[in-house]
């Protein structure tokens, strides 16, 4: 909902809403029904520039909370675009908590940059006060890092279950979800981290009984050795054989990696295919006529 090449206005991201729109009221009228789970990158980012420069005004919000109010205004923003397209459609947003373990090991090495990027003084400020770990970007200036911990569980997947039973189209999970941790005594609280929200959806997929996990994405399908003259495209794969290739770097964190293990996991869970495809082809893709599909050993 937010390209490179847009303004990052909330009526830009309105347009690409109603792009997103209507291809899900395609699918509707198919007789599918639909659990939507979005990115929130660039709209976290957003968040965490104004909570920096009305720092000296108001309290600085939290990655957690940036997490849940972006969950709001992008599911309310696909709502009305949804309900432009057909006033008949029944679509819900649920805010999402998703838990995380307190011992997971991206908490020892945060590596996931987010937000504005830094002064060296004010990032020293920021450490010493709000205990965050900085790191300096490629001479741009300095970030804060956070972990990105594994989903291990949706703790309000019982009101996502119920939505989807009475809904056309059901938008949860956004950005991975909000991550939340337990204590010992079974408490909950927030924590600031980034989960991969392709790894929450095939979680999601799992917990809901989901059909199919269809990844949507800016490219037409996998390729393996990408940018190489030996670059060839892949229609469909095994578990083990993405796998093998997940090993082997072809898919690198920073960009096919969390999508292709995602699909794995799914289809590996499940027994059901998972596809990963473009968003404007995303019927052939279901009709296994375009996209990459991992299916099961």
């Amino acid at each position: 909902m937010m390209r490179p090449e847009d303004d990052g206005s909330l009526g830009q991201q309105y347009k690409r809403a109603v792009e997103v729109a209507k291809v899900l009221h395609g699918l509707c009228k198919r007789g599918y029904r639909v659990m939507l789970v979005h990115g929130n990158g660039p709209q976290v980012g957003q968040e965490l520039i104004r909570s920096e420069e009305a720092s000296t005004k108001v309290p600085m919000t939290s990655l957690d909370a940036c997490v849940a109010s972006t969950q709001g205004t992008m599911g309310y923003q696909l709502e009305l675009a949804l309900y432009n397209q057909s006033h008949a459609l029944r679509v819900a947003t649920v805010l999402t908590l998703v838990e995380v373990a307190g011992d997971d090991p991206g908490f020892k090495t945060p590596t996931k940059p987010v937000g504005p990027f830094f002064t060296a003084l004010r990032a020293r400020d920021l450490a010493k006060h709000n205990k965050w770990q900085m790191t300096e970007d490629s001479g741009r200036g300095w970030r804060k890092v956070v972990a990105s911990p594994k989903p291990i569980g949706v703790v309000n997947i019982g009101a996502i279950d119920a939505a989807m039973s009475r809904m056309d189209i059901v938008i949860a999970g956004g950005g991975g979800g909000v991550p939340v941790i337990r204590d010992s005594n079974g408490r909950m609280s927030g924590v600031e981290a980034v989960i991969d929200k392709d790894l929450t959806s095939a979680l999601l997929g799992q917990l809901l009984g989901a059909q199919m996990m269809v990844v949507l994405t800016a490219v037409d399908h996998v390729s393996v050795d990408f940018g190489k003259p030996t670059q060839r495209r892949i229609d469909q794969m095994t578990v083990a054989q993405a796998r093998l290739f997940l090993e082997q770097g072809q898919f690198p964190a920073g960009s096919m990696g969390p999508k292709v293990q995602a699909a794995v996991d799914f289809a590996r869970t499940t027994g059901r295919p998972a596809a990963i495809g473009a968003v404007t082809q995303v019927g052939r893709v279901l009709a296994g006529q375009a996209g990459t599909r991992v299916v099961a050993d």
